[in-house]
């Protein structure tokens, strides 16, 4: 059975995006896309199940209507409404999607440190998930993907390089490196041959990361950056002009499931632009 791409629904204009930008994901791939939208917050007060048919209600006409907005070309399309928490139905759904689709909960594009929803499904999720914030990424360029050397961030470049192909867009595939720190050097003066070797051995895990790319996407312009800093930032910075970023989820362990990266927890938490998480 062919998986579908999931995506969250709500009334938010970041849900509304989240649903076109998914669209045209199934539609490229062929592939059937699923609405779903959860009623949550019940606490089992008296007089609450007036009020939870009421919203199930309005959440089954949100998503009816949502449905017949779409541009079929067909596209098959699946509907779904449930009561419950969010986060656990749509962590849940991932184990049957091939990718999870879901609007920002950041309230503006400001930077603030918004978004625990998305980190949480993101954490929990079994498959990619991408987090579209209310903006209008239209007008930007490139694909951005964290380039660490990890097994995760072989998918998020597998990932990235797919898309960038998709859309006809540069990949900008960026390897980050940062200074050790040296608490008792506060002038913080490191030895040339130190950062130069840094760098060089950066630029050539790089390099070793994005092997095959173009002889497996031969119309693909890949810029590769090497940069001094802090992975999350450098990463937000270049995701600002960017049409998606793609990171890898770092979760390791007994917790594995539960947690993210720093680095993608980070580049979440200040979303500059769509941005998945691949694991």
């Amino acid at each position: 059975m062919v998986e579908p791409i999931v995506v969250g629904v709500t009334d938010a204009p970041a849900a509304l995006r989240a649903v076109e930008w998914a669209t045209k994901r199934a539609s490229a791939h062929r592939l059937p896309l699923k609405l779903i939208e959860v009623v949550g917050g019940a606490v089992g007060a008296i007089g609450e199940d007036e009020v939870l048919e009421r919203a199930v209600a309005a959440a089954r006409e949100r998503v009816e209507a949502t449905a017949s907005a779409l541009p079929r070309l067909g596209l098959k399309v699946y509907m779904r409404v449930d009561r419950g928490n969010p986060v656990a139905v749509l962590t849940d759904a991932s184990a049957h999607a091939s990718l999870l689709v879901i609007g920002s909960d950041h309230q503006d594009g400001s930077g603030g440190r918004r978004g625990a929803h998305g980190q949480r499904i993101a954490a929990g999720a079994q498959c990619p998930v991408v987090v579209v914030p209310d903006v209008d990424v239209s007008k930007r360029t490139g694909v951005v993907v964290g380039v660490d050397g990890s097994p995760a961030s072989e998918k998020a470049i597998a990932f990235a390089a797919a898309e960038a192909d998709r859309l006809g867009e540069p990949l900008i595939a960026v390897a980050v490196w940062t200074p050790l720190e040296a608490p008792r050097n506060m002038a913080a003066v490191y030895p040339a041959e130190y950062l130069e070797n840094m760098e060089k051995l950066t630029a050539e895990a790089l390099g070793l990361s994005l092997a095959g790319l173009s002889a497996q996407y031969p119309d693909l312009e890949i810029q590769r950056r090497v940069e001094r800093g802090y992975p999350s930032q450098i990463i937000n910075e270049l995701a600002s002009s960017a049409r998606l970023a793609v990171v890898g989820s770092r979760g390791r362990g007994a917790l594995a499931r539960f947690l993210l990266g720093s680095v993608s927890q980070d580049v979440l938490s200040r979303l500059a632009t769509v941005t998945a998480v691949v694991r």
